[in-house]
């Protein structure tokens, strides 16, 4: 048996804060060694106890969750799963350095507390395995000037990614001049709060975002996000259009949607004619997608270890041979404009 992983509950609500470890405890590899009903009780906390992990509600009292982190982050890097309601704060957060989020449940079903209970475990696992405080501004992508002068036939860009991909995702796509050829991407990511991500994306960079509907054309200068959820996402060619389809499906990979269906429908349909990038996340999901393009003679990119959050995907896709090129968070977007123009 490894060692167990210490986790520090903060939650405001005592009856959610109990609970919570309760559930915790019964898992073999956790220890909950202690619970705060406030941030300034969690910082005495931390120094005392030492935990691994922290669960964190994002709507405190006193100083919320995010300007904890704010002030948490420089001092004691620890990996930190908020605990939100449904709301956009929760990417306020991740961009304050919080490794994931888990969505706070109905208290009113055992099956939506257990469902609850059995995220929480597996995101406190790999936050227990994450990279937290290295300096973000070391893999901050300067955002790049001018235009690419895409055409119809643009290559189509294919990004997937899990934990820590929402912040990796952002850095490339602000990074990229807005008439970038189409991107589609998968993050794995609950439902609804897809649809608030794209929006924040939209309101920050050059290019159009969106959250994908069935039917949507893959154009240059808009990046389409697979809705988080029951549904999966795949590419369509109609003629020498490309379109999305998103439809329901079983998980693959443990993930729906899944990365690797995404791939799968790029390297079928658009063969050569395609970018993969496999970024930041636990598993494998991806990782044969991304090879099945590479092997159908699509370029592809993985990101290294240094820039990852968590070097799970991107390693089993670089240890499979899936990866053309690997290259850190930072040089990502400019190496993704020198492939489209033929430099690299």
């Amino acid at each position: 048996m490894g060692k167990k992983i210490k986790v520090l509950v903060i939650d405001d609500s005592l009856l959610f804060r109990e609970t919570v470890a309760r559930g915790l405890a019964n898992d073999s590899g956790i220890e909950v060694v202690g619970t705060a009903a406030d941030v300034f009780m969690a910082r005495d906390k931390i120094l005392d106890l030492e935990p691994d992990v922290l669960t964190l509600d994002v709507e405190m009292p006193r100083m919320n969750g995010i300007e904890f982190l704010k002030k948490l982050m420089p001092q004691y890097p620890l990996p930190v799963v908020m605990v939100s309601a449904v709301s956009d704060h929760v990417f306020d957060a991740l961009n304050a350095g919080a490794v994931d989020f888990v969505t706070k449940p109905e208290m009113t079903g055992q099956r939506n507390l257990d469902s609850f209970i059995n995220e929480l475990v597996i995101k406190i696992k790999i936050a227990s395995m994450a990279k937290v405080g290295h300096l973000k501004k070391n893999y901050r992508a300067d955002q790049l000037a001018g235009t690419i002068g895409t055409s119809s036939n643009s290559p189509v860009i294919a990004i997937g990614a899990s934990t820590g991909g929402t912040e990796a995702i952002y850095e490339i796509i602000h990074a990229l001049p807005r008439d970038m050829p189409g991107i589609v991407v998968v993050q794995h990511m609950p439902a609804v709060f897809t649809g608030m991500y794209a929006k924040r994306l939209n309101n920050s960079c050059q290019m159009e975002v969106k959250e994908a509907q069935s039917g949507d054309l893959i154009t240059p200068g808009k990046v389409l996000i697979a809705p988080g959820g029951d549904r999966h996402m795949r590419i369509n060619k109609k003629g020498g259009q490309y379109s999305v389809e998103c439809f329901t499906g079983e998980k693959v990979n443990g993930h729906c949607p899944s990365v690797d269906v995404l791939f799968n429908s790029v390297a079928d349909k658009a063969g050569a004619h395609a970018i993969g990038v496999i970024l930041t996340g636990m598993g494998y999901d991806g990782a044969k997608g991304l090879l099945k393009m590479k092997k159908v003679g699509a370029m592809t990119i993985g990101q290294d270890e240094q820039s990852s959050v968590v070097y799970g995907m991107p390693k089993v896709a670089y240890d499979i041979g899936a990866v053309n090129k690997q290259a850190t968070l930072k040089n990502i977007p400019q190496l993704l404009c020198s492939i489209i123009l033929g430099k690299a």
